[in-house]
């Protein structure tokens, strides 16, 4: 596992793949103090995919807006598909009770869900045809993020719900 100190000497910055690695083969007590799973305040949950090739650029997105350190993640694959649909329906259940506990142990008042451009679980789940071209796959993905932001206002009415849609790139629309 590799891994930097700061020159502020707070916890060593590690990149999440090598936490991972960390926490599976030290087990997730070895990772933190008893302190780190306490309840407290954090800013939002963030749904996004497990898309292998957007972890930086998620990262870098959440520090830009100044909120390192200040959500907690959820990955599903497709993130807003993969919390509503009908091929894998309890991930639905999965998903919503994440919000619970992050409502109840870190006082979340807003989740930001982030789908991606050519997400592989659109094609799988939905098909081709939902996202052959680059309007269509835009429509497709709007329809699904509006249908999970409503699903979480229809049961956490008070929460904020901000969706986009992030390419390649790193570069994120809002979607509205």
């Amino acid at each position: 596992m590799t891994c930097d100190c700061n020159s502020l000497g707070r916890w060593p910055v590690m990149t999440r793949r090598a936490a991972l690695a960390g926490a599976v083969g030290m087990g997730l007590a070895a990772m933190a103090p008893a302190a780190a799973f306490a309840g407290g305040h954090c800013e939002a949950l963030l749904l996004t995919c497990m898309d292998f090739r957007l972890g930086n650029e998620v990262t870098a997105y959440m520090d830009a807006r100044g909120l390192r350190d200040k959500y907690d993640h959820v990955i599903l694959a497709g993130a807003s598909l993969g919390a509503q649909n009908d091929k894998f329906p309890a991930w639905k259940d999965v998903f919503m009770t994440h919000i619970d506990l992050a409502v109840q142990l870190h006082e979340v008042h807003r989740v930001i869900i982030l789908d991606h451009r050519d997400c592989g679980a659109y094609k799988l789940v939905l098909g081709e045809a939902a996202v052959k071209d680059p309007e269509t796959e835009l429509r497709s993905h709007v329809a699904q993020l509006y249908a999970v932001r409503s699903a979480i206002l229809t049961k956490h009415p008070h929460m904020e719900v901000e969706i986009g849609l992030m390419a390649l790139d790193g570069k994120v629309m809002q979607i509205v």
